[in-house]
Protein backbone atom coordinates (compact mmCIF):
# COMPACT_ATOMS: atom_id res chain seq x y z
CA UNK A 1 0.00 0.00 0.00
CA UNK A 2 2.97 1.81 0.83
CA UNK A 3 4.36 2.18 -2.60
CA UNK A 4 0.73 2.62 -4.33
CA UNK A 5 0.25 5.88 -1.86
CA UNK A 6 3.81 7.39 -3.09
CA UNK A 7 2.84 6.72 -6.77
CA UNK A 8 -0.41 8.50 -6.10
CA UNK A 9 1.06 11.18 -4.56
CA UNK A 10 3.59 11.80 -7.18
CA UNK A 11 1.52 11.73 -9.69
CA UNK A 12 -0.52 14.56 -8.13
CA UNK A 13 1.93 16.58 -7.44
CA UNK A 14 3.35 16.26 -11.11
CA UNK A 15 -0.30 16.99 -12.35
CA UNK A 16 0.13 20.12 -10.59
CA UNK A 17 3.58 21.41 -11.69
CA UNK A 18 2.14 20.52 -15.57
CA UNK A 19 -1.82 22.02 -14.88
CA UNK A 20 -1.09 24.84 -12.65
CA UNK A 21 2.48 25.50 -11.75
CA UNK A 22 2.10 27.75 -9.29
CA UNK A 23 -0.28 25.46 -7.20
CA UNK A 24 2.53 22.57 -7.59
CA UNK A 25 5.74 24.90 -7.24
CA UNK A 26 3.76 25.29 -3.83
CA UNK A 27 3.60 21.59 -2.99
CA UNK A 28 7.36 20.93 -3.74
CA UNK A 29 8.30 23.02 -0.86
CA UNK A 30 6.12 20.96 1.26
CA UNK A 31 7.92 17.43 2.87
CA UNK A 32 5.62 14.94 3.01
CA UNK A 33 4.74 12.50 6.23
CA UNK A 34 2.60 9.65 6.78
CA UNK A 35 0.60 10.29 9.85
CA UNK A 36 -0.35 7.99 13.25
CA UNK A 37 -4.94 8.10 12.61
CA UNK A 38 -5.23 8.03 16.13
CA UNK A 39 -4.43 12.15 15.93
CA UNK A 40 -4.30 12.47 11.62
CA UNK A 41 -7.94 11.51 10.93
CA UNK A 42 -7.19 12.96 6.90
CA UNK A 43 -4.42 15.41 5.98
CA UNK A 44 -3.00 18.49 8.13
CA UNK A 45 -0.05 21.09 7.73
CA UNK A 46 1.84 22.71 10.25
CA UNK A 47 3.71 24.90 7.87
CA UNK A 48 6.64 22.70 8.10
CA UNK A 49 5.39 19.86 6.41
CA UNK A 50 2.54 17.84 4.62
CA UNK A 51 1.44 14.93 6.81
CA UNK A 52 -1.44 12.39 5.78
CA UNK A 53 -3.64 9.41 7.06
CA UNK A 54 -2.89 7.01 4.83
CA UNK A 55 -6.22 5.43 4.92
CA UNK A 56 -7.79 8.74 4.08
CA UNK A 57 -5.18 9.62 0.87
CA UNK A 58 -6.06 5.67 -0.73
CA UNK A 59 -9.79 6.70 -0.61
CA UNK A 60 -9.53 9.70 -2.39
CA UNK A 61 -9.45 10.51 -6.43
CA UNK A 62 -6.22 11.38 -7.89
CA UNK A 63 -8.43 14.65 -8.89
CA UNK A 64 -9.31 15.05 -4.95
CA UNK A 65 -5.39 14.21 -3.68
CA UNK A 66 -4.49 17.38 -5.94
CA UNK A 67 -6.80 19.65 -3.89
CA UNK A 68 -5.80 17.89 -0.60
CA UNK A 69 -2.42 18.90 -1.70
CA UNK A 70 -2.55 22.36 -2.56
CA UNK A 71 -5.10 23.14 0.25
CA UNK A 72 -2.34 22.54 2.62
CA UNK A 73 -0.05 24.67 0.46
CA UNK A 74 -2.10 27.45 0.36
CA UNK A 75 -2.24 27.58 3.83
CA UNK A 76 1.10 27.44 4.32
CA UNK A 77 1.80 30.02 1.76
CA UNK A 78 -0.65 32.09 2.74
CA UNK A 79 0.67 32.27 6.46
CA UNK A 80 -2.79 31.32 7.62
CA UNK A 81 -0.43 29.69 10.74
CA UNK A 82 1.08 33.50 11.26
CA UNK A 83 -2.57 35.64 11.05
CA UNK A 84 -4.74 34.31 13.66
CA UNK A 85 -3.36 36.60 16.50
CA UNK A 86 -5.83 37.41 19.10
CA UNK A 87 -8.64 35.49 17.42
CA UNK A 88 -10.19 31.71 18.75
CA UNK A 89 -8.72 29.30 17.16
CA UNK A 90 -11.77 26.79 16.05
CA UNK A 91 -13.25 30.19 14.49
CA UNK A 92 -10.14 30.97 12.10
CA UNK A 93 -9.62 27.75 11.33
CA UNK A 94 -13.07 27.60 9.55
CA UNK A 95 -12.22 31.02 8.13
CA UNK A 96 -9.24 30.14 6.65
CA UNK A 97 -10.57 27.10 4.62
CA UNK A 98 -13.51 29.17 4.27
CA UNK A 99 -11.20 31.61 2.21
CA UNK A 100 -9.13 28.81 0.41
CA UNK A 101 -11.49 26.57 -1.11
CA UNK A 102 -13.38 28.87 -3.60
CA UNK A 103 -10.13 29.83 -4.55
CA UNK A 104 -9.14 26.18 -5.21
CA UNK A 105 -12.80 25.30 -6.87
CA UNK A 106 -12.54 28.42 -8.96
CA UNK A 107 -9.58 27.00 -10.80
CA UNK A 108 -11.33 23.86 -11.19
CA UNK A 109 -9.92 21.57 -8.85
CA UNK A 110 -12.68 18.93 -7.68
CA UNK A 111 -12.90 19.17 -3.70
CA UNK A 112 -12.49 16.81 -1.42
CA UNK A 113 -15.47 15.01 0.82
CA UNK A 114 -16.14 17.76 3.22
CA UNK A 115 -14.55 20.51 2.45
CA UNK A 116 -16.23 24.05 4.04
CA UNK A 117 -17.65 26.00 0.49
CA UNK A 118 -19.47 28.97 0.49
CA UNK A 119 -19.83 31.16 -2.62
CA UNK A 120 -20.95 34.01 -0.68
CA UNK A 121 -17.11 34.19 0.41
CA UNK A 122 -15.07 34.22 -2.94
CA UNK A 123 -12.48 36.89 -2.56
CA UNK A 124 -12.16 37.16 0.71
CA UNK A 125 -9.35 36.93 3.12
CA UNK A 126 -9.82 34.78 6.24
CA UNK A 127 -9.53 38.11 8.40
CA UNK A 128 -12.81 39.70 6.42
CA UNK A 129 -14.46 35.98 7.12
CA UNK A 130 -13.90 35.57 10.33
CA UNK A 131 -16.34 37.63 11.93
CA UNK A 132 -18.94 36.27 10.06
CA UNK A 133 -18.22 32.68 11.40
CA UNK A 134 -20.69 31.49 14.36
CA UNK A 135 -18.77 30.91 17.67
CA UNK A 136 -20.46 27.53 18.18
CA UNK A 137 -20.36 26.43 13.96
CA UNK A 138 -21.06 23.17 13.83
CA UNK A 139 -19.02 22.42 10.42
CA UNK A 140 -15.47 21.98 10.72
CA UNK A 141 -12.52 22.17 8.60
CA UNK A 142 -12.25 18.12 7.27
CA UNK A 143 -7.93 18.99 7.82
CA UNK A 144 -5.90 19.20 10.97
CA UNK A 145 -4.39 23.08 11.37
CA UNK A 146 -1.52 22.55 13.01
CA UNK A 147 -0.35 25.57 12.72
CA UNK A 148 -2.91 26.71 14.89
CA UNK A 149 -2.28 24.64 17.75
CA UNK A 150 -0.35 25.84 20.92
CA UNK A 151 1.21 23.92 23.83
CA UNK A 152 -2.10 23.24 26.14
CA UNK A 153 -3.65 22.00 23.04
CA UNK A 154 -1.03 19.73 21.74
CA UNK A 155 -0.85 16.03 23.50
CA UNK A 156 1.43 15.33 25.79
CA UNK A 157 3.02 12.26 24.83
CA UNK A 158 3.75 11.05 21.04
CA UNK A 159 5.42 13.96 19.80
CA UNK A 160 7.19 14.26 16.81
CA UNK A 161 9.83 16.58 15.49
CA UNK A 162 8.25 17.86 11.74
CA UNK A 163 10.89 17.69 8.83
CA UNK A 164 12.46 21.27 8.26
CA UNK A 165 12.64 22.68 5.06
CA UNK A 166 16.55 23.14 4.41
CA UNK A 167 18.09 25.81 2.60
CA UNK A 168 18.64 24.21 -0.55
CA UNK A 169 15.36 23.72 -1.08
CA UNK A 170 14.21 27.02 -0.57
CA UNK A 171 17.40 27.78 -3.34
CA UNK A 172 15.22 25.29 -5.43
CA UNK A 173 16.39 21.76 -4.29
CA UNK A 174 13.27 19.74 -4.32
CA UNK A 175 14.75 17.08 -2.11
CA UNK A 176 13.34 17.68 1.12
CA UNK A 177 9.67 17.41 -0.77
CA UNK A 178 9.46 13.77 -0.83
CA UNK A 179 6.94 11.59 0.19
CA UNK A 180 7.74 10.32 3.98
CA UNK A 181 7.37 6.25 3.70
CA UNK A 182 8.57 5.49 7.25
CA UNK A 183 7.28 4.70 10.40
CA UNK A 184 3.72 6.73 11.05
CA UNK A 185 4.66 10.37 13.08
CA UNK A 186 3.37 11.86 15.93
CA UNK A 187 1.89 15.04 15.49
CA UNK A 188 4.93 17.71 15.76
CA UNK A 189 5.63 19.97 17.88
CA UNK A 190 3.79 23.64 18.13
CA UNK A 191 5.58 26.21 16.19
CA UNK A 192 7.64 28.72 18.81
CA UNK A 193 7.32 32.56 17.72
CA UNK A 194 11.01 32.67 15.98
CA UNK A 195 9.64 29.68 13.74
CA UNK A 196 6.23 31.47 12.80
CA UNK A 197 8.24 34.66 11.90
CA UNK A 198 10.98 32.66 9.83
CA UNK A 199 8.57 30.26 8.02
CA UNK A 200 6.19 33.41 7.24
CA UNK A 201 9.05 34.63 5.81
CA UNK A 202 9.93 31.55 3.78
CA UNK A 203 6.88 30.95 2.45
CA UNK A 204 6.56 34.70 1.38
CA UNK A 205 9.47 34.04 -0.83
CA UNK A 206 7.74 30.58 -1.78
CA UNK A 207 4.87 32.67 -3.30
CA UNK A 208 6.67 34.99 -4.75
CA UNK A 209 8.74 32.76 -6.84
CA UNK A 210 5.88 30.15 -7.85
CA UNK A 211 4.11 33.36 -9.09
CA UNK A 212 7.24 34.17 -10.77
CA UNK A 213 7.27 30.67 -12.70
CA UNK A 214 3.54 30.41 -13.09
CA UNK A 215 3.52 34.04 -14.75
CA UNK A 216 6.48 33.37 -17.07
CA UNK A 217 4.43 29.79 -18.14
CA UNK A 218 1.34 31.77 -18.94
CA UNK A 219 -0.42 29.68 -16.66
CA UNK A 220 -1.51 31.88 -13.24
CA UNK A 221 -5.02 33.16 -13.31
CA UNK A 222 -6.63 35.88 -12.93
CA UNK A 223 -8.33 35.43 -9.33
CA UNK A 224 -4.92 34.03 -8.67
CA UNK A 225 -2.94 36.84 -9.77
CA UNK A 226 -5.06 39.52 -7.93
CA UNK A 227 -4.39 37.11 -4.65
CA UNK A 228 -0.50 37.07 -4.97
CA UNK A 229 -0.13 40.79 -5.89
CA UNK A 230 -2.27 41.71 -2.92
CA UNK A 231 -0.27 39.71 -0.30
CA UNK A 232 3.05 40.92 -1.77
CA UNK A 233 1.90 44.64 -1.31
CA UNK A 234 4.47 46.68 1.27
CA UNK A 235 3.53 45.59 4.32
CA UNK A 236 4.22 48.84 6.30
CA UNK A 237 1.77 50.14 8.00
CA UNK A 238 -0.30 52.06 6.14
CA UNK A 239 -0.07 55.00 9.01
CA UNK A 240 3.86 55.09 8.56
CA UNK A 241 3.32 55.12 4.40
CA UNK A 242 1.08 57.92 4.93
CA UNK A 243 3.20 59.95 6.69
CA UNK A 244 5.85 59.01 4.90
CA UNK A 245 4.73 60.19 1.35
CA UNK A 246 3.12 63.79 3.06
CA UNK A 247 6.25 64.76 4.46
CA UNK A 248 7.88 64.05 1.00
CA UNK A 249 5.73 66.39 -0.64
CA UNK A 250 6.54 69.18 1.96
CA UNK A 251 9.78 69.40 1.08
CA UNK A 252 11.17 73.13 0.89
CA UNK A 253 12.98 72.92 -2.61
CA UNK A 254 12.16 74.40 -6.50
CA UNK A 255 10.01 72.38 -8.46
CA UNK A 256 9.33 72.80 -12.12
CA UNK A 257 6.92 69.81 -11.91
CA UNK A 258 4.04 71.26 -10.67
CA UNK A 259 3.75 74.66 -11.75
CA UNK A 260 1.55 77.13 -8.99
CA UNK A 261 -0.44 78.18 -11.72
CA UNK A 262 -1.01 78.15 -15.42
CA UNK A 263 0.14 81.24 -17.74
CA UNK A 264 -0.24 79.79 -21.15
CA UNK A 265 2.00 77.18 -21.85
CA UNK A 266 5.01 78.42 -19.16
CA UNK A 267 6.12 76.52 -16.13
CA UNK A 268 6.86 78.42 -13.70
CA UNK A 269 9.11 77.39 -10.93
CA UNK A 270 7.56 78.21 -7.15
CA UNK A 271 9.77 77.78 -3.95
CA UNK A 272 7.23 74.87 -1.70
CA UNK A 273 8.35 76.26 1.88
CA UNK A 274 5.98 78.26 3.26
CA UNK A 275 2.87 75.95 2.78
CA UNK A 276 2.17 72.12 1.23
CA UNK A 277 -1.14 72.36 -0.18
CA UNK A 278 -2.87 68.91 0.02
CA UNK A 279 -6.41 67.33 -0.92
CA UNK A 280 -7.84 65.09 0.65
CA UNK A 281 -11.01 62.96 -1.10
CA UNK A 282 -13.29 60.43 0.73
CA UNK A 283 -14.89 58.14 -0.86
CA UNK A 284 -19.07 58.29 0.46
CA UNK A 285 -20.01 55.20 -2.06
CA UNK A 286 -21.00 53.02 1.09
CA UNK A 287 -17.50 50.76 1.12
CA UNK A 288 -16.11 52.61 3.71
CA UNK A 289 -17.52 53.05 7.35
CA UNK A 290 -18.22 56.20 9.14
CA UNK A 291 -15.21 55.07 11.84
CA UNK A 292 -12.89 54.18 9.24
CA UNK A 293 -13.50 57.65 7.63
CA UNK A 294 -12.74 59.30 11.34
CA UNK A 295 -9.41 56.86 12.16
CA UNK A 296 -8.14 58.29 8.39
CA UNK A 297 -9.19 61.81 9.29
CA UNK A 298 -7.41 61.93 12.67
CA UNK A 299 -4.22 60.17 11.40
CA UNK A 300 -4.05 62.80 8.80
CA UNK A 301 -4.50 65.14 11.07
CA UNK A 302 -1.47 64.60 13.22
CA UNK A 303 0.58 64.19 10.46
CA UNK A 304 -0.83 67.33 9.14
CA UNK A 305 0.53 70.18 12.42
CA UNK A 306 4.33 68.68 11.16
CA UNK A 307 4.31 69.66 7.89
CA UNK A 308 2.54 73.16 7.74
CA UNK A 309 -0.09 71.79 5.67
CA UNK A 310 -3.32 73.56 4.29
CA UNK A 311 -5.57 70.68 3.39
CA UNK A 312 -8.66 71.02 1.46
CA UNK A 313 -11.15 68.33 1.72
CA UNK A 314 -13.61 66.53 -0.68
CA UNK A 315 -16.44 63.84 -0.24
CA UNK A 316 -17.49 61.85 -3.24
CA UNK A 317 -19.54 58.61 -4.31
CA UNK A 318 -20.44 59.00 -7.86
CA UNK A 319 -20.41 63.04 -7.54
CA UNK A 320 -19.56 65.12 -5.31
CA UNK A 321 -20.84 66.71 -2.33
CA UNK A 322 -22.50 69.66 -2.51
CA UNK A 323 -21.69 70.53 0.92
CA UNK A 324 -18.11 70.14 -0.02
CA UNK A 325 -15.03 71.23 -0.49
CA UNK A 326 -14.07 72.23 3.33
CA UNK A 327 -10.79 73.69 3.74
CA UNK A 328 -8.72 73.23 6.72
CA UNK A 329 -5.79 76.01 7.30
CA UNK A 330 -2.48 74.54 9.02
CA UNK A 331 -3.62 76.00 12.21
CA UNK A 332 -7.50 74.05 12.21
CA UNK A 333 -7.90 70.97 13.41
CA UNK A 334 -8.99 68.81 10.76
CA UNK A 335 -12.02 66.79 11.15
CA UNK A 336 -14.52 64.78 9.68
CA UNK A 337 -17.76 67.37 8.60
CA UNK A 338 -21.54 66.58 10.10
CA UNK A 339 -22.74 67.73 6.81
CA UNK A 340 -20.89 65.00 4.99
CA UNK A 341 -23.26 62.34 3.00
CA UNK A 342 -23.00 59.78 0.15
CA UNK A 343 -23.85 56.13 -0.12
CA UNK A 344 -24.26 56.25 -4.12
CA UNK A 345 -22.09 54.74 -6.95
CA UNK A 346 -18.53 54.95 -6.93
CA UNK A 347 -16.72 57.29 -9.83
CA UNK A 348 -13.19 59.14 -9.28
CA UNK A 349 -13.80 61.66 -12.28
CA UNK A 350 -15.75 63.86 -10.53
CA UNK A 351 -12.87 65.01 -8.06
CA UNK A 352 -10.57 65.37 -11.09
CA UNK A 353 -12.55 67.28 -13.26
CA UNK A 354 -12.91 69.56 -10.40
CA UNK A 355 -9.40 69.57 -9.73
CA UNK A 356 -8.74 70.34 -13.20
CA UNK A 357 -11.17 73.74 -13.01
CA UNK A 358 -9.36 74.94 -10.29
CA UNK A 359 -6.14 75.78 -12.80
CA UNK A 360 -3.91 74.76 -9.60
CA UNK A 361 -1.71 71.81 -8.67
CA UNK A 362 -1.28 71.01 -5.30
CA UNK A 363 1.38 68.54 -3.76
CA UNK A 364 -0.46 66.21 -3.07
CA UNK A 365 -3.99 64.30 -3.25
CA UNK A 366 -4.65 61.86 -0.75
CA UNK A 367 -7.45 59.65 -1.95
CA UNK A 368 -9.31 57.16 0.73
CA UNK A 369 -11.49 54.18 -1.16
CA UNK A 370 -12.35 50.66 -1.79
CA UNK A 371 -10.82 51.59 -5.65
CA UNK A 372 -13.80 49.91 -7.17
CA UNK A 373 -15.00 52.44 -9.47
CA UNK A 374 -14.49 54.30 -12.80
CA UNK A 375 -11.21 56.35 -13.12
CA UNK A 376 -9.96 58.92 -15.74
CA UNK A 377 -8.48 57.71 -18.77
CA UNK A 378 -5.73 60.14 -18.02
CA UNK A 379 -3.05 60.45 -15.11
CA UNK A 380 -3.21 63.94 -13.54
CA UNK A 381 -0.11 65.72 -12.89
CA UNK A 382 -0.50 66.37 -9.14
CA UNK A 383 0.72 62.91 -7.35
CA UNK A 384 -2.00 60.85 -6.43
CA UNK A 385 -2.05 58.48 -3.56
CA UNK A 386 -4.78 56.05 -2.95
CA UNK A 387 -5.18 54.02 0.57
CA UNK A 388 -7.27 51.28 -0.54
CA UNK A 389 -9.41 49.26 1.53
CA UNK A 390 -9.57 45.65 -0.60
CA UNK A 391 -7.67 44.48 -2.91
CA UNK A 392 -8.76 46.25 -6.26
CA UNK A 393 -6.09 48.29 -7.89
CA UNK A 394 -5.08 51.52 -9.47
CA UNK A 395 -3.98 52.28 -12.85
CA UNK A 396 -1.57 55.21 -11.80
CA UNK A 397 -0.61 56.59 -8.83
CA UNK A 398 0.79 54.84 -5.44
CA UNK A 399 -1.47 52.74 -3.84
CA UNK A 400 -1.14 52.28 -0.01
CA UNK A 401 -2.99 48.96 0.92
CA UNK A 402 -4.90 49.83 4.18
CA UNK A 403 -4.44 46.87 7.03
Amino acid sequence: MADELETKLSAARTRLILDRPFLGALVLRMPMQAADPGWCKTIGTDARAFYYNPEYIAGLTLEQTQFALAHEALHCALSHFARREHRVRDRWDIACDLAINPILIKEGMTAVPGALYNIGYEGMMAEEIYPLVKENEEEKPHDEHLYGKDSQDSPDSGKASAPQPSEADDAGDSGGAGTGQGAAAGPPEPLSEAEKEQLSIQWRQRLAGAAQQAMQAGKLGGSLRRLVDHLLQPQLPWRMLLARYMTAASRDDYSYMRPSRREGEAIFPSLRSSQTEIVVVLDTSGSIKLQEMREFVTEVDAIKGQIRARITLQACDAELSPAGPWVYEPWEEFSLPADIRGGGGTRFTPVFEWLDRQGENPDLLIYFTDAEGEFPKQEPRTPVLWLVKGRAQVPWGQRIQLN
